[in-house]
């Protein structure tokens, strides 16, 4: 069975792009169009991830509340998470990595 990687995105084009990325390199992908849902769907895996890619901006629950939920619930722990994203800006990034992003891509 291949390794999961959750992708967290509200954008359905940019969720079929990168999943034909990753599945191409032999990952299977989950989806979530927002935060809220990304944690409903970490909290109902029965194996573990072996990556979270989340957007930022997303209605419901943004990119960077969704890492924190998921740590409040200790939920995914040890899974690396990475921000997709086309902001850039150093603070975000740092509240992102305060939150316990692994990573920024930006779009």
């Amino acid at each position: 069975m291949p390794k999961k990687i959750l992708l967290v995105e509200d954008s359905s084009t940019v969720r079929q792009q990168v999943g034909i990325l990753l599945s191409g390199a032999g990952y299977g992908i989950l989806e979530a169009d927002n935060g809220r849902d990304a944690i409903a769907t970490v909290a109902a895996q029965k194996e573990g991830l072996a990556m979270i890619i989340a957007d930022v901006n997303m209605p419901v629950m943004n990119g960077i509340e969704m890492v924190q939920g998921l740590r409040d619930k200790n939920l995914a722990s040890g899974v690396p998470i990475l921000m997709l994203t086309t902001e850039g800006q150093p603070e975000l990034i740092e509240k992102a990595r305060k939150a316990g992003a692994k990573g920024w891509i930006i779009k």
